[in-house]
């Protein structure tokens, strides 16, 4: 997927389906230092068990790695995580086209007719993904000492 900002100096967003493991590790060192180094999440909560299970994603600004995210399966349905953008990076549509991406992907598998969305959001990027359809639900909760509420869609 590539998209053109509107504005002149505004950088060539692509986002694409992780398949190489270059690429894979790319993602994991934007993660590493959104979580581990930028909040704190001990990196054995940031790397977890479900890393082969799911469908990762990374995201280039002018060609510089700069965005990751994933989804998968669960027993709720299909959870949308580990949205993650280099600070330098954030406030330029990185985040809308990494949400996109995964949207199409799902969208796209077969296997996710019918499953419920859903997310587990930090305050700050709620807005991020009301503008995609999901909405918060419940009480504020927090994981990694992180604040957060459930978003569906």
């Amino acid at each position: 997927m590539t998209r053109l900002q509107g504005k002149v100096g505004d950088p060539v967003i692509k986002v694409h389906k992780i398949n190489t493991t270059e690429d894979l590790e790319r993602a994991k060192k934007i993660r590493y230092e959104v979580f581990v180094i930028g909040q704190h999440v001990p990196v054995e909560e940031e790397l977890d068990q479900y890393e082969n299970e799911s469908f990762h994603f990374i995201a280039f600004a002018n060609g510089v790695p700069c965005g990751a995210a994933r989804w998968r399966f669960t027993e709720k349905g299909i959870k949308l995580e580990r949205f993650a953008v280099l600070a330098d990076y954030r406030g330029q549509g990185i985040g809308s086209a990494l949400v996109e991406a995964v949207l199409d992907d799902i969208k796209n598998n077969p296997e996710s007719t019918g499953k419920p969305l859903y997310l587990h959001a930090q305050l700050e990027a709620m807005k991020l993904y009301g503008k995609f359809g999901f909405r918060k639900v419940g009480e504020l909760f927090q994981e990694c000492d992180i604040d957060h509420y459930k978003m569906v869609r």
